[in-house]
């Protein structure tokens, strides 16, 4: 799959010169710059939807745990603590 980009000559100009200066192509700068933007635009999808899934299973289950049962959790493992996650209530 062929793809061609039109890119503004000040872009082209500061491609061209951070390839220069990396001892890079400018080819080779591109693809660097669209796999990161990619790579983070799908975790942030994943984010989201790992949110709306918890949120829904809340909803259906009530299941949760309060901060205060969380931050002693954390506390216990950040102090080397073997700690098992506390259960989930409604």
């Amino acid at each position: 799959m062929a793809i061609s980009l039109k890119i503004d000559s000040d872009l082209k100009n500061r491609i061209q010169q951070l390839a220069s200066q990396r001892r890079r192509s400018a080819h080779w700068i591109m693809l660097e710059a669209i796999q990161q933007y990619v790579d983070r635009e799908e975790k942030h999808e994943a984010f989201k939807r790992e949110a709306l899934e918890a949120w829904d299973e809340y909803q259906r289950t009530g299941l949760h745990l309060t901060d205060q049962e969380v931050d002693e959790w954390l506390a216990k493992l950040e102090k080397g603590e073997d700690s098992e996650i506390p259960e989930c209530h409604t």
